[in-house]
């Protein structure tokens, strides 16, 4: 049997991804999105949230966990604000409703606050950001997710890693992209830390009696601890407000987990805030002021043994150029479950393979 490419052009791997989906049933219009979401978290280095992602959206379709046919509804409108109810669709396709209705609303009135229930997994913060900051928006974004933090001297789940996104457009200088968990770590380098038989550092997670832990195996049956201790917690929680409890999404425990519960759907909540900045200064202007400050930051002292000061969102924005240009590298486990999802729909992931003479350059990221 020959070996499995390992490197791939990353719009081929798209494509592929997309025709999994389609294969399945999904409209085409949905799994184009849907596969745009993943490539793009690996183009820009987050792998936990790319292609490895698609045998669990594929099995959430299988078990009636995830509608892709479900038409995404605007509930409870007004002028600059929305409720949107995604009936259960894929969170990236409820999110990108969401986020075009956000930018139209702030186009008409400066700003719009857009609140979502009824959704799933909607893939990284910075993809939504990025694509307000090409229509010349400042974007935050938040969402819950289900339990894998304790509260503040609690001893077991409660609140997710919620994560907050902001996106804002420069010039000629990178975009400012933040886009954070409200946890210390990823859960996924602690599983890594497990696989390899290695300890963690201390501080990371606690053990499921509440102990300060070194040992993997321990923290992953115990809990992944907030950044920042109590201020972590404290974001966290009221990002879990914003997106669960005011949009009648779940919240806390009843946020459910994509991996773990198989009898109800996620119903993840979102909140979008979108702001024009035309409204308050030229675009220009503020791209001008946008160019200055960055340039002015990465002109600061430098401590000993760094070479440059990095603004949020820079390393990631070098990242897709690399991966553009040299093709998106995915572990071999990960390779081999989607060479088994395309032979199930006649699909072959070798097709993907990246090749420097088919490979697509370009320097947008």
């Amino acid at each position: 049997m020959l070996s499995l490419p390992t490197r791939f052009n990353w719009k081929k791997l798209q494509d592929f991804c997309s025709n999994v989906f389609i294969a399945e049933g999904v409209k085409k219009e949905v799994a184009d999105v849907v596969a745009d979401t993943l490539i793009q978290a690996d183009l820009r280095g987050v792998e936990s949230h790319g292609v490895v992602r698609t045998a669990i959206y594929l099995k959430r379709i299988e078990k009636d966990m995830i509608d892709p046919f479900a038409e995404v509804e605007i509930e409870n409108e007004g002028i600059a604000t929305a409720l949107v109810n995604g009936k259960n669709q894929f969170g990236s396709v409820v999110g990108t409703k969401a986020l075009e209705l956000a930018i139209k609303k702030a186009k008409e009135n400066g700003a719009a606050l857009i609140g979502v229930k009824g959704s799933n997994h909607f893939g990284t913060g910075a993809y939504y950001a990025l694509k307000a900051i090409e229509q010349e928006m400042m974007l935050l974004v938040v969402s819950n997710a289900s339990q894998t933090m304790p509260p503040t001297g609690g001893i077991r789940p409660f609140i997710g890693t919620n994560p907050i996104a902001v996106g804002v457009p420069a010039g000629e200088a990178v975009p400012f992209i933040m886009d954070m968990a409200t946890s210390l770590v990823a859960r996924g380098k602690i599983i890594v830390a497990d696989q390899r038989g290695e300890s963690i550092p201390l501080g990371w997670a606690i053990d499921k009696d509440g102990n300060p832990t070194t040992d993997a195996e321990a923290a992953l049956k115990g809990s992944v601890l907030p950044m920042g201790g109590p201020k972590g917690y404290a974001i966290s929680m009221f990002i879990d407000i914003l997106a669960g409890v005011l949009t009648g999404a779940g919240f806390g425990k009843y946020v459910n987990n994509m991996y773990e519960n198989w009898d109800d759907p996620q119903n993840v909540g979102h909140f979008f805030i979108a702001i024009d900045i035309k409204k308050f200064i030229p675009i220009e202007l503020f791209k001008q002021r946008m160019d200055q400050y960055i340039s002015e930051i990465k002109a600061e002292p430098k401590a000993p043994n760094v070479e440059e000061i990095f603004i949020p969102g820079e390393l990631e924005h070098r990242k897709v150029i690399e991966k553009k240009t040299n093709g998106i590298e995915l572990p071999l486990n990960v390779v081999k479950e989607l060479q088994k999802i395309g032979e199930r729909y006649g699909l072959d992931i070798t097709q993907a393979q990246f090749t420097t003479n088919t490979q697509e350059v370009t320097n947008n990221g």
